[in-house]
């Protein structure tokens, strides 16, 4: 890595000049070097030459990529009642430390997140930790039960900017359709957990050759396909706004690009993992690449890869599962699904896409920043004049090998630990203030 960009901590109040980075910001069209100002916890102005205020701290830039805030929105910080996987803490440092200036917390947690109170909870608790931004999101039933709507007004009035029941599909068509009509009132998203259950019940990886040689039980891609139909033809029916989640078959992708040419409202996403492996990963049992969705076959890989490029899947999220060792030990029937990915995500993105050619450095930013605000309604996403100060600088010629026992988060179950990546955050802002910087030498 380059020296160090500064020395000392930002206190959110000094106005701070980040002078003469690659500044890249898809929503105004602009990719160019120039200087960005930020004060009062907002964007002041962009532009070269900026006179900066006696006070500013002036972080030389030069070499390094200026972005509007990365943004995750899906994640599990499992608290409450899942604190020795991950806090919400730990999980917020851990985004900061990965680029991400906001992340979305998933209410699959025990208790789940179904009442104003626990949003309020989720909510302070992430204020406090002064780290990445962090945003409830409220359970669509009542216990995550698939049952009874969850007082969804009451929920958004105290800072929820989403529902998901995330982890358990919604498999009642009319809950979905009510849901989706209350979310159009409150003008939010409903993000579901695409899976139809009759199809994948037992199912503990993707259903195919590698299953059959591993004797394991198969998930087939119809549980995912089946349910992202039915998801789009209610989206379309209510006109509300689904946001699929972590999208992982060819015929799932090209149903959402064709709902999105009839003007269906809906946003997808993508992850990292979906993207770069295949089912092989899970030869010799390997837990840490137990997932759900599961990991598909290569052509599916190839298609989730098209959607992302020409913006089917508009979204990319890491869907940060963390889950103790001990967990993941357990034979592979037994073991939970998911993978941590807050602090791996933007080295992966950036060195096997953009490096790797499937999109540009603009693109990525938009399908990591700009469109995960706009389909959440988040502040971020925008270096615009009085928007939220949230900035990511990252050295795009940054060498890393991703090594576990170096992660902020409490977990550590990766497919990705020793893989060799290029580009990595080196300074997380929020509102003006800095709370990550690489560490050197």
């Amino acid at each position: 890595m380059r020296g160090p960009l500064l020395t000392r901590e930002s206190d959110g109040h000094q106005p701070l000049m980040l002078k003469g980075g690659r500044v890249v910001d898809p929503s105004q069209g602009l990719d160019e070097v120039t200087d960005v100002l930020l004060a009062d916890g907002v964007v002041e102005a962009v532009g070269t030459g900026l006179g900066a205020p006696d006070d500013a701290r002036i972080v030389e830039c030069a070499g390094h990529v200026v972005t509007s805030g990365l943004i995750d929105v899906h994640v599990h910080l499992r608290e409450p009642g899942g604190e020795h996987k991950e806090t919400i803490l730990t999980g917020a440092r851990a985004a900061a430390a990965g680029g991400f200036t906001a992340v979305c917390a998933m209410p699959n947690t025990d208790p789940c997140v179904d009442d104003p109170a626990s949003v309020g909870f989720v909510l302070a608790a992430g204020q406090r930790a002064g780290a990445a931004r962090v945003y409830p999101l409220g359970c669509i039933s009542v216990g995550q039960k698939g049952e009874r709507l969850t007082e969804v007004g009451e929920m958004v009035e105290a800072g929820a900017v989403a529902i998901t029941d995330d982890g358990c599909p919604v498999m009642d068509s009319g809950l979905m359709r009510l849901a989706l009509e209350y979310a159009r009132i409150f003008d939010i998203a409903v993000a579901d957990h695409p899976e139809d259950l009759g199809l994948s019940r037992h199912g503990v990886m993707n259903e195919g050759l590698v299953a059959t040689r591993l004797g394991l039980r198969g998930k087939p891609n119809a549980s995912e396909d089946a349910h992202v139909l039915r998801d789009l033809m209610v989206a379309e029916l209510t006109g509300g706004h689904v946001h699929l989640q972590h999208v992982s078959t060819r015929t799932g992708v090209e149903a959402i690009r064709r709902a999105k040419e009839r003007g269906v409202r809906v946003t997808a996403e993508a992850t990292p993992h979906h993207l770069l492996l295949t089912d092989e990963a899970v030869e010799g049992y390997r837990t840490d690449a137990k997932m759900n969705p599961p990991l598909r076959s290569a052509a599916d890989v190839e298609a989730v890869r098209a959607g992302l490029k020409d913006g089917t899947l508009d979204v990319l999220a890491t869907d940060h599962a963390p889950h103790h060792y001990d967990e993941k030990e357990q034979p592979f029937d037994d073991a939970p699904n998911g993978i941590v990915g807050l602090e791996t995500s933007l080295g992966l993105v950036h060195t096997h896409l953009v490096r790797g050619g499937l999109i540009d450095l603009p693109t990525m930013v938009e399908r990591m920043s700009v469109a995960p605000a706009r389909a959440f309604g988040l502040s971020g996403g925008t270096l615009r004049k009085g928007s939220a100060g949230d900035v990511t600088v990252m050295d795009p010629e940054a060498r890393w090998t991703v090594r576990t026992e170096h992660f902020l988060s409490k977990s550590r179950n990766t497919p990705f630990e020793g893989w060799d990546l290029v580009g990595r955050a080196v300074l997380t802002v929020v509102g003006g203030r800095i709370v990550w910087e690489a560490g050197w030498g």
